[in-house]
């Protein structure tokens, strides 16, 4: 986003407040957010992004995680395109009114981790989360022992958190060997400089693997020799008795 645009207009609009027994008021609504040359339109509960309308691919897409149970989601494309309608007509007559306040910057914090346990050579995903930060866009890059990576990386949608700031997802396909060290990188205009992450295959993933099977092989063949041995001996004893 440039950043001579600094006014964005966002609308919130709660659409309910249902409340539960169990857990207390639960808040369902829909955002509408624009500049000049940029559009969302999302369903939000409780501060989590269910929902969006991707303009530029001209579908609505969902944004529940893999783990959560499946669901029926609603096509917003009529009331995405109203809503666009509806930003790219107050956008100027707020900025006239208002003017170009100044955005207040937040910095993302980022993290790194796998998205399930560690194998060595079994294929995997990590993930790098920018969390909190605002206003849009960040640049998130990738390094496999210190050379940029592009292929098999993905960055999901933006997730407006509950303060109004923003978190973002990316991913990197990879498949764990010894001694492999990975990076994510951050960039964002609230920073003073990039933020860096860094991830290594843990060797001992392997050999901790390894020690249960050894310890069984070796427990298994010192029950065969105990077996031959004590074979032996009876026969040996029956040896004497004849004798």
């Amino acid at each position: 986003m440039d950043e001579t645009l600094t006014l964005i207009f966002l609308m919130s609009t709660v659409i309910s407040a249902v409340q539960s027994q169990l857990t207390g008021f639960h808040r369902f609504g829909v955002i509408q957010a624009c500049d000049e040359s940029s559009y969302d339109f999302s369903a939000v509960f409780d501060g989590e992004k269910l929902v969006y309308y991707d303009y530029v691919e001209k579908r609505t897409v969902a944004s529940l995680p893999e783990f959560a149970d499946p669901a029926v989601v609603p096509d917003l494309t009529k009331e995405a395109k109203k809503g666009k309608n509806v930003c790219k007509q107050l956008l100027p007559i707020l900025s006239e009114a208002f003017g170009n306040p100044p955005v207040e910057l937040e910095a993302p914090w980022v993290s790194l981790y796998s998205k399930t346990e560690v194998k060595l050579r079994v294929s995997n995903s990590l993930v790098c989360r920018a969390s909190s930060f605002f206003p849009p866009p960040v640049t998130v890059f990738w390094t496999k022992n210190n050379l940029n990576v592009t292929e098999g990386v993905s960055l999901g949608p933006y997730y407006q958190n509950s303060d109004g700031t923003l978190s973002v997802f990316s991913t990197l396909g990879f498949t764990p060997e010894p001694g492999d060290i990975y990076s994510c990188t951050v960039e964002h205009r609230a920073l003073e400089g990039p933020q860096t992450r860094i991830w290594e295959v843990d060797t001992e993933v392997e050999e901790l693997s390894l020690f249960p099977t050894v310890l069984c092989v070796v427990g298994v063949c010192l029950g065969i020799f105990g077996a031959i041995a004590a074979v032996v001996l009876i026969i040996k004893a029956n040896q004497t008795l004849n004798s």
